[in-house]
């Protein structure tokens, strides 16, 4: 059986930017892109500056990936995937995310 957890309405958070919800023992960095109209969910950790910061990175894309800029050093993480784009070999956990009924749930 599928297990939703519901973080907020979808109009709680403004577009191109995001927000950090706690999912158990996680913080997890959700964003909300108007360029595509999705939810992205990946860990909230940046690896590189060590702190829970990435929820206020900023959104963009590099060569069509959507992507969030580190707010700290400024590596760019693909949304999709979880994949640094300047260090491949460096991957985000990512989750399950939807917008379902005006609520934005993530997938426990």
């Amino acid at each position: 059986m599928d297990n939703w957890l519901t973080i907020c309405k979808s109009e709680d958070i403004a577009p191109n930017t995001g927000v950090c919800a706690k999912v158990g023992d996680n913080q997890v960095a959700i964003f909300l892109s108007s360029r595509t109209n999705s939810v992205h969910a990946i860990t909230n950790f940046d690896p590189f500056g060590k702190a829970n910061v990435l929820s206020r990175g900023i959104i963009g894309t590099i060569n069509d990936r959507l992507c969030v800029a580190s707010p700290l050093y400024k590596q760019h993480f693909d949304l999709h995937t979880g994949e640094c784009l300047e260090q491949p070999e460096i991957q985000l956990h990512t989750y399950q995310v939807r917008i379902n009924q005006g609520s934005i749930e993530i997938k426990q």
